[in-house]
């Protein structure tokens, strides 16, 4: 049976990029026959916001979303990671690495190697000499308090992108031995997802553009893992603000409660998300449309492939029809 999740991470209230990747993803399976999942991806530290997790249920349903079964909260039961961290341990394919982000960004620095392969990530490419002469030897998972990296072979990863096409990606020089395991005592989002996307049967991922290179690491850890075959990755455009950039709070606030709060409807916030994926005329104003009828009118052929920016007028158009509740 075809699997997909909606995986929000409760870091904050949902805003309209989010929930036009959301919206398409729930879109697809109504249209494709996929089992909808939702999943809770609460294992980012400082960032989460447990009182969010409710908040994103009902939002979600506010917008006519549904799934099957109860959702699935990643921080309930965290040995599943920790048997992943064994073996790759046990394969050599992951160390301790205590070097802190200033050590790391001075030697990267020095050598020119910075690297930010996710917009707004702040990542910076992890020096191969920074990599203990241990690296490759069998070790035993025996200090959760300290990063771990996996090892990341120096190969292109070829892949193709079910929306965004083939790709050819180099971990190895975007992002190095990128971190799966943190000194909090938690695995990191990419093997966290690993994981979960395996023991959960997901068959296909849809998701925003910017996490492309995760796509790559993903599936060196399934093969790491010897986890099967990956799902099928859809890697849609972001929503973006004026200046280009991933939306985010700096953009002004665009979170769905805060338009909910201010009496617009969700078929209203549909309508707008159905402008932004191709559907209706682009020289009319949007059309308000329930999440049912946003998946009988969805193609994905004719979404467009650029970038979609968030502009002042969009904010003005949802506003400028209200409705109490």
């Amino acid at each position: 049976m075809p699997i997909t999740r909606l995986a929000p991470s409760p870091t904050g209230a949902l805003h309209l990029g989010n929930a036009r990747t959301f919206l398409v993803n729930w879109a697809l399976a109504r249209q494709q026959g996929w089992d909808v999942i939702l999943r809770i991806e609460d294992l980012d530290g400082p960032r989460v916001k447990p009182e969010s997790i409710q908040g994103t249920i009902d939002t979600l349903r506010w917008l006519g979303l549904d799934w099957q079964g109860r959702e699935i909260v990643q921080s309930h039961d965290l040995e599943p990671y920790r048997d992943a961290m064994r073996s790759l341990a046990a394969k050599g394919l992951a160390y301790p690495s205590p070097v802190t982000r200033s050590q790391i960004e001075e030697v990267a620095a020095a050598s020119s190697a910075i690297s930010a392969p996710q917009d707004g990530s702040g990542e910076v490419a992890f020096p191969q000499s920074l990599r203990p002469a241990i690296s490759k030897d069998s070790m035993q998972f025996d200090d959760e308090k300290v990063n771990w990296r996996v090892v990341i072979p120096h190969r292109v990863v070829p892949f193709v992108d079910q929306y965004a096409g083939p790709q050819m990606r180099a971990p190895w020089r975007s992002v190095g031995d990128f971190v799966v395991w943190t000194m909090r005592g938690q695995p990191a989002y990419q093997l966290a997802v690993v994981v979960d996307d395996a023991r959960q049967g997901i068959t296909h991922v849809v998701r925003g553009d910017d996490l492309l290179d995760s796509g790559a690491r993903q599936i060196l850890l399934y093969g790491f893992l010897q986890l099967g075959t990956p799902p099928s990755y859809f890697h849609l455009p972001l929503i973006c603000g004026l200046d280009g950039r991933r939306l985010a709070k700096r953009h002004g606030d665009t979170k769905l409660t805060t338009y909910r709060a201010a009496g617009v409807s969700a078929e209203r916030i549909i309508g707008l998300l159905a402008r932004w994926s191709g559907i209706g005329d682009p020289k009319a104003d949007p059309e308000p449309m329930t999440a049912s009828e946003f998946a009988e009118r969805f193609d994905i052929g004719t979404m467009d492939s650029d970038r979609v920016l968030f502009t002042m007028e969009d904010d003005q158009w949802l506003r400028a029809s209200k409705v109490v509740g």
